[in-house]
């Protein structure tokens, strides 16, 4: 249950099997090329603990069908507003690197090599900001969507993190391990159980679930916030009497879900349980002024919640060069 004393904090410990040379980043573009932009690394703090966000790159999600429960017209105004695409939104992959105590934390883990054209930049990113999959410690996992997990495994079966702990919530590793659930799911939902199998199968024994409200790694305390899938997970991180709330997939692309958190973005399993806490965790953050995060906003993916009429308004930080 959520309550206002969710607190935590960042980073634990090591183990889990295969070797790995992770996938090596292409070569920089030539000096002055228009093709790349610069590496997408963004680097602040929370108290004590360095949070870096490492960009995966997007995907083109089209807008017809995004929204459940609202008419394709009333999102395209909504985009036009927010001067966004009105026929196709780009949805872009976030994930947090957090260092404190000389250990380092993911907090999910991105496309991997499974990345479409416009993803996949996760390692690149990840190399540029000055980190090595082999000194990753652990990796919290929010839920089992493949943007969250291919990361850990290679399409040729490799292991990422080879000395990194995986940590997984609970409720979404009883559902996607579920043998009957699986023979039962509709078949848009298979491939999700395979890949499930595909990247946790080899290190099943290792794995470690977590529950609701437990503090996974120091300073990073689980928030439970179902729907989006039957155990996805928020977190709040905390160090001293600072605080991000890590919203992870709660509210998707925030130009639509928090302006609209009584929207049902498609891709979330139980569109009721997913609002209830899409509404939680914004009325949270907007009450207390705290930090937010999200998976799928605008890089650096981070600012701050304001209520606003019915729904709410992401505004996100000033980018600085200071951490």
């Amino acid at each position: 249950m959520l309550t206002r004393r969710t607190v935590v904090a960042a980073v634990p410990a090591a183990a889990a099997a295969g070797s790995v040379q992770a996938q090596t980043p292409a070569a920089p573009p030539a000096a002055g090329s228009a093709a790349e932009q610069a590496p997408g690394f963004y680097r602040y703090k929370v108290g004590d603990i360095e949070v870096t966000a490492v960009n995966d790159g997007f995907f083109h999600r089209a807008v017809e069908g995004l929204v459940r429960n609202a008419e394709t017209g009333d999102v395209k105004k909504v985009l036009q507003e927010e001067f966004l695409p009105e026929t196709a939104i780009q949805v872009p992959f976030t994930t947090l690197v957090l260092r404190s105590g000389g250990r380092t934390v993911l907090v999910d883990a991105g496309n991997g090599d499974s990345g479409a054209p416009t993803s996949g930049r996760w390692m690149a990113n990840f190399r540029a900001a000055g980190f090595d999959p082999a000194q990753v410690n652990a990796v919290v996992i929010s839920h089992f969507h493949g943007d969250h997990i291919n990361g850990l495994r290679l399409k040729s079966g490799q292991a990422v993190f080879p000395n990194a702990e995986i940590h997984v919530p609970e409720p979404e590793w009883a559902y996607w391990t579920d043998q009957a659930k699986m023979a039962a799911a509709p078949d848009g939902l298979k491939p999700n159980f395979q890949n499930v199998q595909r990247v946790f199968g080899p290190v099943a024994k290792d794995v470690k679930p977590y529950g609701n409200g437990k503090e996974v790694v120091p300073g990073l305390t689980s928030v439970a916030a179902p729907g989006h899938t039957p155990g996805h997970t928020a977190y709040m991180l905390a160090s001293g009497t600072s605080k991000l709330m890590i919203m992870s997939d709660t509210a998707n692309h925030p130009a639509l879900f928090v302006r609209n958190p009584g929207w049902a973005a498609v891709f979330d399993m139980d569109a009721e349980t997913a609002r209830q806490s899409r509404i939680k965790l914004l009325d949270m953050a907007a009450s207390e002024r705290a930090q937010v995060s999200f998976y799928h906003a605008p890089f650096p993916a981070t600012g701050y919640i304001a209520k606003e009429g019915a729904g709410y308004r992401f505004v996100p930080v000033q980018w600085t060069p200071a951490v």
